[in-house]
């Protein structure tokens, strides 16, 4: 999964300062899209979402012959790529207020790892991404490039970690980004409940806050699947994951994703509350919760936020904890097209249009 880093997302939040109209019309939501849209080619389809405390408003377009088209989409179903990372650590969260494992508590209880890299690697460290671990594993060798995470399974998994050294451990408790940790965390949690990890993520997200069209399986979502394209414009393959299902599984919906934003202004849902806590401190305008990004907009704001990509999709999810607002956006824009920050651009841009709503 492509994801933003910390200085490119930093810089969309202080570029993006709210707009001075204190309203959105349907034909300016519409410009604003086409604004941020205009890179993109034909086919390009985006479902929105934007959360006001109990209130949510969806705009859906297309794009055909050059023009956006509006269209009613908030329950079709895209790849949301590392927006799977914020379940992740849902799981995680809901497992320590049972007394069912740990923040702190090392990996290697699970998995056979070198010993000292296994008691340093903590269930904490995976779900803020300071474990050390690289982005990828190097036994990584996708038969398919269009499918890169399909074949990549627990012994794979369990070889690289096996013969796995972290040479510099100066990394250790330092922000690095990896698609191996939080896909190793997921993995981790399966095993210590004797479950499989979208058992979990069933049981422990999907259900429990009404998301009934999200998936791990793009086939489980019939006609309402949206395609695709790779960054040629093209119709491309759906990604297919295994063991690392917790770093970018599943696919999902505007109206699931709004039903998953709206759960965390419930200030007696301790799991989601504990999510939201920053456990590590980047710099001044960045933190980590588990698994969010916290990050301070010019106007001191915070941001609790995560974009996606994978191959044939771009996500964003962006809430503004105090003032109870956040927005979706899913698209089937590719994470390898060059212009594919724009959707996290628009993301911003929207919620500071709400934000100027409420003064």
């Amino acid at each position: 999964m492509k994801t933003i880093f910390p200085a490119i997302l930093l810089s969309i939040v202080t570029a993006l300062a709210p707009c001075p109209q204190t309203g959105v019309s349907d034909g300016e939501l519409l410009q604003l899209i086409g604004e941020h849209l205009k890179d993109f080619p034909d086919q390009t389809e985006l479902a929105i979402a934007m959360v006001d405390v109990g209130q949510t408003r969806f705009q859906g377009v297309v794009k055909e012959n050059g023009t956006l088209k509006s269209t009613d989409n908030e329950e079709m179903v895209f790849e949301i790529g590392s927006i799977t990372k914020l379940f992740t650590s849902v799981i995680l969260a809901s497992l320590v207020n049972e007394g069912k494992v740990r923040l702190e508590e090392p990996v290697h209880r699970y998995l056979p790892m070198p010993p000292r890299e296994g008691s340093k690697i903590t269930l904490l460290s995976l779900a803020n991404h300071t474990s050390g671990l690289p982005r990828m594993p190097d036994n990584m060798s996708p038969v398919d490039p269009d499918n890169p995470y399909k074949n990549y399974r627990p012994e794979n998994l369990e070889a690289f970690l096996k013969g796995y050294g972290i040479e510099r451990d100066s990394m250790m408790g330092r922000y690095l980004y990896s698609n191996l940790g939080t896909g190793l965390l997921g993995y981790v949690l399966g095993l210590s409940q004797g479950v499989s990890y979208e058992d979990l993520l069933r049981e422990r997200v999907f259900d429990r806050y009404g998301m009934k069209q999200s998936y791990t399986r793009a086939s489980d979502a019939g006609n309402r699947l949206v395609r695709g394209l790779n960054a040629r414009g093209e119709v491309t393959s759906n990604w297919d994951f295994d063991v690392l299902m917790g770093a970018g599984g599943v696919l999902s919906t505007a109206r699931d994703l709004a039903a998953f934003a709206r759960a965390q202004f419930n200030e007696k849902d301790s799991d989601l509350m504990l999510t939201q806590i920053p456990t590590h401190k980047v710099n001044e305008r960045l933190k980590l919760g588990l698994g969010w990004h916290i990050v301070q907009g010019e106007s001191g704001k915070e941001y609790h936020c995560h974009n996606g990509g994978t191959g044939g999709y771009s996500s964003s999810l962006t809430v503004n904890m105090t003032d109870k607002v956040a927005v979706i956006i899913l698209s089937n824009i590719s994470a390898f097209h060059p212009a594919a920050s724009q959707v996290e651009r628009l993301c911003f841009r929207l919620i500071g249009r709400m934000e100027q709503n409420r003064n």
